[in-house]
């Protein structure tokens, strides 16, 4: 489809006329020599009006149509699939804290930690999640925003990549990386809040009860889901400093009517965010959109191939 973006520029394709019959005439100076009538009719048509001086008399109205051609602003349209659209806000809090490091999960054969095993399934979880404004908190003594919430789930695939432990402390602070994603998510307008919240340890904090904040998650309209990471619970061994406080994580996923996931191997992270993503399904339908290309580079190329034109054969003659 071809449209201008200023069709009323067309108006100006007179103006040359217009200012030839209104504006007063300049006579011109020349030199010529005088031929007698009888001579002038039997000259050769080229030896009077030469093929270089026609196109001298057609490159100013070329160069002017041109001109108006690129003002008028022509543009193609065409249309395309639009991007997938949710409505919804997600926000992934992730542990950072000391516990984090430790090395007892499997990912392809290997032992790894769960601070890498949790990167690569959360990158591939926030990738999945086209359509969806995607956030990053991360906490460990302190929270603090890693992403902001974008569409660009690429750059926040890369902020979970680049997580380090010990950047923001050792110790667990649950209610405030809640904290701080509610924040980010309390001025939302989308019609689904969700937060992600991914942690292996106890809160330590000792300030806020995580299921306070839950509480205060609910009342915003926004829907926690908890994943417990590790092989120990803090329910049957209470010594463990490194088990996971799975009870405190599920009373904050309860409280804001959300779910709690309990993942002892890198298979059950796995499945965690397959069942997330059932439970917010990303996408939705839109028509197609309609993307515009703008042409007028063409026709002002062309005019000024004319003015250049004209400025050189000026100069030669």
């Amino acid at each position: 489809m071809f449209d201008f973006a200023t069709p009323a520029a067309f108006l100006l394709l007179p103006l040359p006329l217009l200012a030839m019959r209104l504006l007063p005439g300049r006579e011109a100076v020349t030199g010529a020599l005088i031929l007698p009538e009888s001579i002038g009719r039997v000259l050769p048509k080229d030896a009077r009006e030469g093929v270089s001086v026609r196109i001298r008399r057609t490159v100013p109205i070329i160069l002017w149509l041109s001109l108006v051609l690129a003002l008028a602003g022509p543009q193609r349209l065409a249309p395309v699939d639009a991007l997938p659209v949710s409505g919804r806000d997600l926000v992934v809090a992730l542990d950072l804290s000391g516990s984090m490091e430790q090395k007892d999960f499997t990912l392809d054969g290997d032992t790894v930690s769960r601070l890498e095993a949790v990167k690569a399934v959360g990158k591939r979880f926030v990738e999945g999640r086209g359509g969806d404004r995607v956030g990053l908190v991360l906490f460990a003594e302190k929270a603090y925003v890693a992403a902001p919430l974008t569409f660009d789930v690429a750059a926040v695939s890369r902020a979970i990549d680049e997580a380090t432990i010990g950047i923001s402390g050792r110790s667990t602070s649950i209610a405030g990386g809640l904290g701080v994603a509610l924040k980010r998510l309390e001025r939302g307008e989308a019609r689904s809040r969700v937060v992600v919240l991914l942690s292996d340890g106890a809160d330590t904090s000792g300030n806020v009860l995580p299921a306070d904040v839950a509480r205060l998650a609910k009342s915003l309209g926004v829907t926690v889901y908890t994943i417990a990471l590790g092989p120990e619970d803090q329910e049957a061994r209470p010594n463990d400093p490194d088990a996971v406080d799975t009870r405190t994580l599920r009373q904050v996923a309860e409280a804001s009517g959300g779910r709690t996931f309990r993942v002892r191997s890198t298979n059950d992270l796995e499945q965690v965010t397959a069942a997330i993503d059932r439970l917010e399904q990303s996408g939705l339908d839109r028509p197609p959109a309609t993307v515009r290309s703008d042409d007028w580079i063409w026709p002002a190329l062309v005019a000024f191939a004319c003015s250049l034109f004209l400025v050189v054969s000026r100069r030669a003659m």
